[in-house]
């Protein structure tokens, strides 16, 4: 009898010891599987952008975000999102005039010399920057905050929607950016489809400063926009700029031209009392408009570009 009680105490222990142990090795496993799904959910969290200069890591998704040039205001505001921290050159309205509206943000200098001690002090968690003008202190920036850099400057049209994709998947606003970069489509196939132009014509979209013309070709933002329009460039090359005097000009004589005309003085104001002048074919038919410089030459971007086309049809006419 007491070697019966005895085996039930002993077997009971055994239970109790093995019951513990079991216990034990599940909360071990539950554990690891918690630290794994935790691992899980932050590599999620972590996401790997590629850009003109490598690889950047950035973590979460960026709120308080510092742009160097205005086409990435253009796309932040295509996506409905406003930076902390602009490069403005100091001309607040030329952002309003951007994004159609006032908004709150902090100047940090010229496109050309960003102000490095005013964009930390913003502490952001991304910095998007030109890869024409900002190589050069990419790992100042580095410094500050995960920094992207991206073609603006001296894209061409397309790769400036390469861009907005880029910056899309930064800020995790991939999905909408299809979206938009659809219905952008859309908007410039309809555009398209109402412009009366001979397709034959050749038009010259331009920069006139005091001392120099210089025409955008068909590999410039402009003129690959144009061209997407169903119109011909009158120069057809890879470089997307060509400086020009009259004479060369009249060699190409193209049937419209588009200026984006610089403050004060032109070059062309000189040129307009030249018989070569009066001969162009633009000058003949009354086909020379003046654009806004800020639109067709510095701010480019998605909203941009339908802007310009929309600026294109009502100047040329509609169906």
């Amino acid at each position: 009898m007491r070697e019966s009680k005895k085996a039930r105490t002993v077997g009971g222990g055994i239970f109790i010891l093995l019951f513990t142990v079991m216990m034990i090795l599940s909360a071990c496993n539950t554990s690891q599987k918690t630290t794994e799904a935790e691992k899980t959910a932050k590599n999620q969290d972590i996401k790997t952008v590629k850009h003109e200069m490598g690889e950047t890591e950035i973590k979460h998704t960026p709120k308080k975000i510092v742009t160097l040039e205005l086409s990435f205001v253009d796309s932040l505001n295509a996506l409905g999102l406003e930076p902390i921290g602009i490069s403005d050159d100091n001309k607040k309205e030329m952002i309003t005039k951007l994004v159609g509206k006032e908004i709150d943000y902090t100047s940090v200098g010229t496109r050309e010399q960003p102000n490095l001690e005013v964009i930390s002090s913003l502490q952001p968690d991304l910095i998007i920057a030109d890869a024409e003008r900002h190589k050069g202190i990419y790992k100042d920036l580095q410094q500050i905050a995960p920094t992207i850099i991206l073609k603006s400057r001296e894209s061409t049209y397309q790769e400036n929607l390469d861009s907005f994709k880029t910056i899309a998947k930064a800020v995790n606003q991939e999905e909408p950016a299809e979206k938009r970069l659809t219905e952008h489509e859309k908007t410039i196939k309809d555009l398209k489809e109402k412009l009366t132009v001979d397709t034959n014509m050749t038009v010259l979209p331009a920069v006139v400063r005091d001392t120099s013309f210089q025409a955008h070709t068909s590999s410039s933002y402009d003129g690959e926009l144009l061209e997407r329009m169903g119109l011909k460039n009158a120069i057809q090359q890879e470089q997307p700029h060509a400086e020009m005097n009259l004479e060369q000009l009249v060699e190409i004589d193209p049937d419209i031209l588009l200026l984006a005309n610089n403050e004060g003085k032109l070059l062309t104001d000189e040129w307009k009392d030249n018989p070569l002048w009066k001969n162009l074919k633009a000058v003949k038919n009354g086909h020379i408009y003046s654009v806004d410089r800020d639109l067709w030459t510095r701010y480019r971007g998605v909203v941009s570009a339908e802007a310009i086309a929309k600026d294109t049809l009502k100047m040329l006419d509609e169906k």
